[in-house]
């Protein structure tokens, strides 16, 4: 494992961080803290969860594992986030301070901890003016209710926004952003990369393995079935199966993936994750696991190394389709100079 600060800030995670969205759901408690034993045992110490995962459950088996292993709260970076809905009236959702107030210390409670290290808003809210959200985070670290705060889901404009917004003030600065990235979806490296990079933000990416696509598991023109997500829902999301089984990129980049990975004798999945956590501005690859096996497969992308080559191989074939503009490589060379000069 290597370790990285936490975006800006002087904190320090390991590269590769545990999800959590599985706890409660996926994932029963015993499972779930097996999962944890690992992740710490390998040299992990970033594990994110959020309040509306699985209801709360997953904050919960959190903090019950923390109560059973004490000194494990010295060791790990413990992330949450708020902003969905945890009922029903029209102020249990958003990033007014109302709402993070109480979301906040339930999340506190249900962790058992006294700080949370990271607080991430769980996405952009266009009714709550941003200047209540940031000055609310602001007061919660002046408190020490939180270490340090963060995005997730946040565009380029909104992420750039809040930063310069909280500087206008004074006010403590964002030191994370969490999006969706993989070799699936790249589509955040047109402004959301650069932004982050900018402000010195570091990057979360979630569904680092395009919601299992990147891993091996689905064969072309097959229908997933079984115990897998799109198993059991193949309008799953972002990921449905018919619609990326039908674009011939989906199959470009996964056998690009899988002649990597057995030239290497790696999965599939640790060859896309270590691409991954390559990336500029990345700081923690962000991992889902059902079990403690397909946690150690994952974990082995740590040990993994790409040459240059098979680095810019899945860097060209996973390339996102832009338009001419404002993407395309004659307004990308608008944006650009030679420091000598000349035409």
């Amino acid at each position: 494992m290597q370790y990285r600060t936490l975006g800006n800030s002087g904190a320090v995670v390991s590269n590769y961080a545990l999800g959590t969205m599985t706890f409660g759901a996926e994932a029963a408690e015993d499972a779930s803290h097996a999962i944890l034993d690992s992740y710490v045992a390998a040299g992990g110490n970033l594990i994110d969860t959020a309040d509306v995962y699985s209801a709360g459950t997953s904050e919960k088996i959190i903090g019950r594992w923390l109560a059973k292993r004490p000194e494990a709260r010295d060791s790990v970076v413990i992330a949450t986030k708020g902003r969905f809905p945890m009922g029903d009236s029209p102020n249990d959702v958003g990033t007014s301070r109302r709402h993070l107030t109480r979301a906040l210390d339930d999340s506190l409670r249900r962790l058992g901890v006294e700080q949370i290290d990271l607080y991430q808003m769980h996405a952009w809210d266009p009714i709550t003016p941003l200047e209540e959200t940031l000055r609310f985070l602001h007061d919660s670290v002046s408190r020490g209710k939180i270490a340090y705060y963060g995005f997730s889901n946040f565009t380029g404009w909104q992420l750039t926004k809040a930063v310069h917004l909280a500087r206008a003030h004074g006010w403590n600065t964002p030191v994370t952003l969490q999006p969706q990235y993989s070799l699936l979806v790249r589509d955040i490296e047109s402004e959301i990369v650069p932004a982050s990079l900018d402000a010195g933000i570091g990057l979360l990416p979630w569904s680092p393995l395009g919601g299992g696509w990147l891993s091996g598991k689905y064969k072309r023109d097959v229908p997933p079935a079984g115990a897998t997500r799109l198993g059991e829902n193949p309008q799953r999301g972002m990921e449905a199966w018919q619609e990326r089984n039908d674009n011939p990129h989906t199959w470009d980049v996964i056998g690009a993936v899988d002649e990597i990975a057995k030239a290497h004798d790696a999965s599939p999945a640790q060859v896309a994750l270590a691409w991954l956590a390559g990336r500029p501005a990345v700081t923690s690859v962000i991992l889902g696991a059902r079990t403690t096996d397909q946690l150690a497969d994952n974990l082995a992308a740590a040990q993994l190394e790409l040459s240059d080559e098979e680095t810019r191989r899945l860097a060209e074939v996973s390339r996102p389709a832009v338009g001419v503009y404002p993407y395309g490589p004659m307004a990308l060379e608008q944006r650009s100079r030679k420091i000598a000069g000349g035409r």
